[in-house]
């Protein structure tokens, strides 16, 4: 059912791009240049993804993600999911592929949702820019929050499973 999700959107694209080139072909073709340009800057970082992935399924031990991920019995995963998802960088939608490997591999789904809300909200690597552009203090506490919330996220999704 899931692979069909992805020709669901296909169509409707598919629509609004005939609507849209039997409005004015000059803005559809402005879009499919868009659209072009955008696929080929995040091909990459995807495929990169896809191969971090591939690597984390054949190098990284499931016990070894068992031991620092799995359920046991303590809140220790839960940090070790959020600090790692706090330090990662590429765009958020690259977590999924990476948070569905650690649970394949015996990840408790608890630290894996705080992985990927802090991959989202945390922002370790431009911590930088952001005190630079808002202040210190409004950057460490933004983040400091957001690390937080993905750890409430993932003991809520934990009484939620």
């Amino acid at each position: 059912m899931e692979k069909y999700v992805g020709y669901g959107y296909l169509v409707l694209v598919a629509i609004g791009y005939i609507i849209t080139a039997r409005r004015s072909r000059q803005k559809a073709r402005v879009a499919g240049t868009s659209a072009v340009k955008a696929f080929a800057n995040i091909a990459l970082t995807f495929l990169a993804v896809f191969g971090l992935v591939g690597l984390i399924e054949v190098f990284v031990p499931p016990t070894l993600v068992e031991r620092f991920l799995g359920a046991d019995g303590s809140l220790l995963p839960l940090l070790a999911g959020g600090l790692a998802g706090s330090v990662a960088a590429g765009p958020p939608a690259a977590a999924y592929p990476i948070a569905a490997s650690l649970l394949n591999s015996g990840a408790w789904a608890p630290a894996v949702a705080a992985f990927i809300v802090s991959w989202t909200l945390v922002g370790v690597v431009s911590l930088p820019f952001e005190a630079k552009t808002f202040g210190w203090r409004f950057a460490i506490a933004r983040n400091g929050l957001s690390f937080l919330f993905a750890l409430l996220i993932g003991v809520l999704m934990g009484v939620v499973l």
